[in-house]
């Protein structure tokens, strides 16, 4: 379909995710409709994985999956975005009902080494409890024998940093940082497109069946910087979240109508607060959609007061 003439932004339906420390505050938070009676910990919002495919939900591309679009109409759609397999972001909403193990995601070389993916992502918390963390880098700088004797002995915990976490923080995650979501906090996630999680840690959790789950000791002994000591949320500048070559996230406090991004880039909207509309597309807190490169009408406006968004793109 060339020369495909898109009136309005793209939305997809969520893919929930049952993990063994989810809940159902995506449900509670963001009125998502939940499979009853499961654990939710995650809603995949944008993906492009062999395993996993956004699909449109509506509109002339309806039925379409995100490969699809990114393979078929990449310009109309993406812009003059790096050449890549798939649609280089992963997209989605967590919600940690209790604490997700230590682990760490491989940074690029080590992953190739390892046969997994690399992955570095970005936290926004939504919403958290009372006394929720977020546990990020290592309290002092370790060798890898110390770490890995740390791990033996059973006191890995008491070596991660934690950070009390609020609505409205935010932490950039290179690969290679250990790390681990601390229970009651709401995140939206914004990664690389990998699924690769070696686990260090579980805190002594059994699963379904009674069983620990399965530990990656030696492929996260590879991949974990143990120089990364105590890093800090992250410190907007202005607007500006987090700018890397993979994505790169603003926040915007929407109190007059405002066009999403220069004609020829795309850009993905998420509402934190409040309500907004795109065209004739109405978002709510915890929605999601695609503004397309070459969409004319490009204006965001509010609906409600207090109105807030996270705007995520890919640098050109």
């Amino acid at each position: 379909m060339s020369g495909l003439s898109l009136t309005a932004p793209l939305t997809f339906n969520p893919i929930f995710m049952e993990r063994i420390w989810g809940g159902r505050r995506l449900e509670t938070e963001f009125g998502k409709k939940l499979p009853p009676s499961v654990r939710i910990g995650e809603s995949w919002e944008l993906v492009d994985r062999p395993e996993a495919q956004s699909v449109v939900a509506r509109g002339l591309l309806k039925g379409k999956t995100l490969h699809e679009l990114w393979t078929q109409h990449r310009r109309e759609i993406f812009g003059d975005v790096p050449d890549r397999p798939r649609f280089p972001l992963l997209v989605k909403l967590l919600d940690a009902d209790q604490k997700l193990s230590l682990q760490v995601h491989p940074p690029e070389k080590i992953a190739a080494k390892l046969g997994g993916e690399p992955k570095t992502e970005f936290w926004y918390v939504a919403a958290a409890e009372p006394g929720a963390r977020l546990f990020v880098g290592l309290k002092d700088a370790m060798t890898r024998a110390r770490f890995a004797e740390a791990l033996r002995s059973g006191s890995i915990a008491g070596h991660v940093h934690a950070i009390k976490s609020k609505p409205g923080d935010a932490m950039f995650l290179p690969a290679g940082r250990f790390h681990a979501v601390g229970a009651g906090n709401v995140l939206v996630e914004i990664q690389q497109n990998s699924d690769t999680t070696y686990r260090v840690f579980d805190w002594n959790r059994l699963d379904d069946t009674g069983k620990p789950r399965q530990l990656h000791i030696e492929q996260a002994l590879e991949s974990i910087d143990f120089d990364d000591v105590a890093p800090r949320l992250v410190q907007a500048k202005g607007e500006e979240l987090v700018r890397h070559e993979l994505f790169e996230v603003e926040k915007w406090n929407l109190d007059a109508p405002r066009e999403i991004a220069p004609n020829g880039q795309f850009a993905v909207v998420c509402c934190l607060t409040g309500k907004l509309r795109c065209v004739d597309l109405d978002l709510a807190p915890g929605e999601f959609f695609l503004v397309p490169a070459q969409l004319r009408d490009r204006q965001l406006k509010s609906l409600e007061r207090h109105t807030s968004l996270l705007r995520v793109t890919i640098p050109l």
